[in-house]
């Protein structure tokens, strides 16, 4: 009897620990709300890129706010251009913003997709030493920038999404990593 009582109890426990482990290790999904936004700090002397808007080109039904009064036909008709799909590397995604990176060109693509005030921010890290840049998308929610820029073709960019306030130019989680992507496109 006395086993039978000490099995049960070490089930018990066993279960509340997975079920305690479970409730605090559970990552946020990209389009779960943030609590409170939290700074990230970037260096100081990081250059910051405002995109432009892409080429004219297929739309990305980016889905609708819930806050929003316009239908999901209308959120598909003011989207601006995607990323090439075949061609966009390390597409990476937190809360609010998307990104990606297309080797044939050397373009960092930056989709903003939350209507909260803040853009999308898509942080760029080389392997060979090139200073940090981040690619800022202002052109408001459901829309892709474009930052065009020119990095050695022998080397690799590492993509960091996160969003960032134009008013006070802080950068803000919650943010995600990509892998190392390589710039000539061949893994």
């Amino acid at each position: 009897m006395r086993e039978n009582w000490r099995s049960k109890l070490s089930v018990l426990a066993g279960a509340s620990a997975l079920a305690l482990s479970a409730v605090t290790a559970t990552p946020a999904l990209a389009d779960d709300a943030p609590e409170a936004p939290v700074e990230v700090q970037l260096p100081v002397d990081v250059k910051i890129v405002e995109g432009a808007a892409s080429e004219p080109g297929p739309v990305f039904p980016f889905p609708a706010d819930e806050d929003e009064t316009a239908g999901a036909a209308d959120a598909v008709a003011s989207a601006k251009a995607a990323p090439p799909s075949g061609t966009c590397l390390g597409a990476t995604a937190a809360y609010g913003s998307n990104g990606c990176f297309q080797h044939n060109g050397d373009i960092v693509w930056a989709g903003d997709t939350k209507k909260d005030g803040m853009s999308a921010a898509v942080g760029v890290y080389t392997d060979y030493g090139r200073a940090e840049e981040v690619c800022v998308n202002k052109l408001g929610v459901n829309t892709w920038a474009t930052c065009n820029k020119d990095y050695r073709e022998t080397g690799n960019v590492r993509l960091r999404v996160l969003r960032y306030d134009g008013d006070t130019g802080k950068f803000y989680q919650p943010e995600a990593w990509s892998g190392w992507i390589p710039v000539d496109g061949k893994f």
